[in-house]
């Protein structure tokens, strides 16, 4: 695990550089650390964007001039000078034909996309009828009825399961993301892929997939409610964000974004109160506070993780409660202060996450053993697949 963060390893992690150990750690890092999360998006959007530019050879009426100019006997100030704006001519054409390439509508291939296999009753692409090799290309949208069921092979990491009465689109599939817009309804994923690499878009957020299986689903008014059953998902919007484990649930409000994620075996009246203080915003005051009360007083030490995120999102006035509890539950680190935790010092309070994922068994990053096995379960059952099909 690294204790610090690792913005200088993005860009060899992305181009895949280093060492299968040291890769292993940064993808763990990249989970619970938003900041080098970020970094790393900014060196993949980059990375994808220099990808797209190609070199191109000069006309051979170029460089007679070139030629002529590198002759000339003049000073030196002055040799080079004709050749300035040729040099901003081509970077500007190539940033622009790049930019052009990535920005413009591209048509649908029907030869490529993910294949759908129909599981029961009549799902459609569009208006036609899924058969046995029927394909969901960019853009296409994927509908359920009462009584039909389809799935999706995302590429080569895994598959989607498709309930009835669902609504799904496909936004994106390339070697560095794929990505699902999930407008209504229900679905289920088993995903063996490092983090940043399959996303289901919805209306209340974006769920980022880090390797795992899970799922989730969206109401006709756009809320969604995600349930974990192995690894993590990171729920998102506009610089909101739930990272939620095996075991746990976190829903998401349209406007608002992720709620703060808490365990499923968690008491009903936590549930319920932790709904009032996630989304019931214009509620009064007083009904409010005891409905935190009601969150503290129901949390075991296995919900330290709900309160540790509640720390940084209640009122102010509130947060002196919150740190009670969650004192009491898993006593803050060496090296943290109760002054530095209540005014939300980054690193105290991922030292304290720390020392809560210790106290349920887990590492800073979650049940990495329950992780790996998914994983090896799915390869392993790929494997046999294969074999079965020779």
């Amino acid at each position: 695990m690294f204790s610090k963060h690792v913005s200088d390893l993005s860009s060899a992690y992305w181009h895949n550089e280093l060492a299968p150990t040291q890769s292993r750690r940064v993808a763990e890092h990249l989970i619970g650390c938003s900041h080098c999360r970020a970094e790393f998006e900014a060196v993949k959007i980059g990375a994808r964007f220099a990808e797209q530019l190609t070199l191109v050879s000069a006309p051979d009426s170029l460089w007679p001039g070139i030629a002529a100019g590198l002759n000339v006997e003049t000073a030196p100030a002055r040799r080079f000078q004709f050749l300035k704006p040729l040099a901003i001519a081509a970077t500007l054409v190539l940033l622009l034909g790049g930019g052009l390439y990535l920005l413009l509508p591209r048509p649908v291939d029907q030869q490529s996309g993910w294949r759908v296999a129909r599981l029961g009753g009549a799902p459609r692409i569009g208006s036609e009828s899924v058969s046995n090799k029927s394909r969901l290309g960019i853009g296409q949208w994927l509908e359920t009825d009462a009584n039909s069921r389809a799935k999706l092979d995302v590429a080569n990491i895994g598959n989607v399961e498709i309930d009835p009465n669902t609504r799904v689109r496909l936004l994106q599939t390339s070697d560095s993301e794929h990505r699902l817009e999930l407008a209504r309804g229900r679905l289920s994923a088993r995903i063996s892929a490092p983090p940043k690499l399959f996303f289901v878009n919805t209306p209340s957020g974006v769920a980022e997939d880090m390797g795992c299986a899970y799922t989730l689903e969206v109401d006709d008014a756009g809320n969604s409610l995600l349930h974990v059953t192995a690894g993590w998902v990171s729920m998102q919007l506009n610089g909101r964000e739930s990272a939620v484990p095996a075991g746990a649930a976190c829903a998401t409000r349209t406007g608002f974004g992720p709620g703060t994620p808490y365990f499923e075996d968690a008491s009903e009246t936590f549930r319920k109160a932790l709904t009032k203080v996630d989304f019931e915003a214009g509620s009064v005051a007083a009904a409010k506070s005891a409905a935190l009360g009601a969150v503290l007083a129901e949390a075991r030490q296995r919900d330290a993780m709900t309160l540790w995120y509640l720390l940084a999102r209640v009122e102010t006035a509130d947060r002196l409660a919150v740190y009670g509890r969650l004192a009491a539950l898993v006593p803050p680190p060496k090296g943290t202060t109760q002054e530095g935790l209540l005014s939300l010092d980054r690193a105290m309070l991922d030292s304290w996450r720390e020392e809560i994922d210790k106290a349920r068994g887990l590492n800073r990053f979650g049940s990495l053993h329950s992780t790996l096995r998914f994983i090896w379960q799915d390869a392993f059952g790929r494997i046999h697949g294969l074999q079965g099909k020779r």
